[in-house]
């Protein structure tokens, strides 16, 4: 039996309104909430849970309840301390409310509402928008002209659903028969996987490490994964059942990933690999166990979390949007990342200060230095 399908990309059917029949802009209001106000969140990182977290690691949160037309909803702001003297806002995820028309038009006073609750000193509030891309581009609109597109992205704009909300063979029956296959041939090697705990985040940790060299992606510090870990247990409120599932194969731990459970979907966060015994498959038989733990807890959609937009073979990630699209070709895709400045000055060069970042860490230093460290994190978002 086919459980209830989940709206993960219902688009903007069934959605309020921010634009009256008339064609006026509706009122846009904004009141402080406690935190725990943010439980109910079907976005985990629009959560009380995840302002929690995110307090504990260089961020402020402030909590939200906003009203749109005849839509309320709940808003997590994320603020940080820029050098001594500037603030960043962001919002992960968020708004979950999508206006469909007058998008720019919204946002531009839902951040001008936000305004006296921010920082002074605050350069821009940026928006990591969950909405399909879909409609309109969130610069459309009369008289929005602030709205600018960030950089980069700070969560993926485009990720991987695989639906499960039906029968777990019939999950399994979808795959692409060379995903397939490897699920299968991980079990048949004696590829097994099992639930970490903290003890086990040194080890995998290593493997991070070596992953993040082998790619050439930014990580956190172990106490960051540590961290999530502890508050996914310790937070009072609604908190998601975060798992570190690792594969082992005599004795050798080969992979591992960090997986979240949220109300009605998991989300695969973090994946780490070893170099070894890569030929038993050991990350399709993580993927399949999480899907399997998803689906037992009543989960209707497992998110693979990030990949390129399009099947380009000169994609740098090109590997990636194969593995993840093995186990559904349903790609989501998602408007990305949005700023409004409330410093326009000083926020265009902190603007053009990231680009040129960008520039530097994904094209000139990897032409330049091919072995060159680790890059950090830019701790952004997760």
């Amino acid at each position: 039996m086919r459980r209830k399908a989940a709206g993960h990309d219902q688009g903007c059917e069934g959605q309020g309104e921010v634009i009256d029949p008339a064609g006026a802009p509706a009122a846009v209001t904004v009141r402080a909430v406690p935190l725990s106000s943010l439980d109910s969140s079907g976005e985990m990182l629009q959560s009380g849970f995840w302002g929690s977290f995110k307090q504990e690691h260089g961020w402020q949160a402030s909590p939200f309840s906003v009203g749109a037309g005849s839509t309320t909803f709940g808003l997590l702001v994320l603020t940080r301390r820029l050098a001594r003297f500037f603030t960043i806002a962001y919002v992960p995820f968020g708004p979950v409310h999508d206006p469909c028309t007058g998008r720019a038009v919204f946002l531009e006073a839902l951040a001008r509402q936000l305004q006296s609750f921010l920082p002074r000193r605050t350069l821009l509030l940026r928006f990591d928008l969950p909405w399909s891309k879909v409609g309109e581009t969130p610069v459309a609109g009369r008289g929005a002209t602030r709205v600018r597109k960030s950089a980069s992205d700070m969560q993926p704009a485009s990720t991987v659903i695989v639906d499960i909300a039906r029968p777990l063979d019939e999950v399994l029956s979808s795959l692409k028969s060379k995903t397939r296959y490897n699920v299968r041939l991980a079990e048949k090697k004696g590829v097994t996987v099992t639930e970490g705990s903290a003890d086990d985040l040194d080890r995998w940790y290593s493997i991070y490490r070596e992953t993040a060299r082998r790619d050439r992606i930014g990580i956190h510090s172990l106490s960051y994964y540590r961290g999530l870990l502890r508050s996914s247990r310790s937070y009072p409120g609604a908190a998601p059942e975060v798992k570190l599932l690792l594969a082992w194969h005599d004795g050798d731990l080969l992979a591992g990933n960090i997986v979240a459970f949220w109300k009605t979907q998991a989300v695969y966060l973090y994946g780490a690999s070893s170099g070894v015994k890569r030929n038993l498959m050991p990350t399709y038989a993580l993927q399949w166990e999480a899907i399997r733990r998803a689906h037992a807890a009543g989960c209707l959609t497992y998110d693979l979390f990030g990949v390129p937009p399009l099947p380009d073979p000169g994609h740098a990630m090109f590997g990636l949007y194969q593995f993840k699209t093995g186990f559904s070709d349903k790609v989501l895709e998602r408007w990305g990342t949005w700023d409004v400045p409330y410093m326009p000055a000083a926020a265009g060069l902190y603007r053009a200060a990231e680009r040129a970042r960008m520039f530097y860490h994904r094209g000139l230093r990897k032409r330049l230095r091919t072995r060159a460290p680790v890059p950090p994190a830019a701790d952004q978002t997760s």
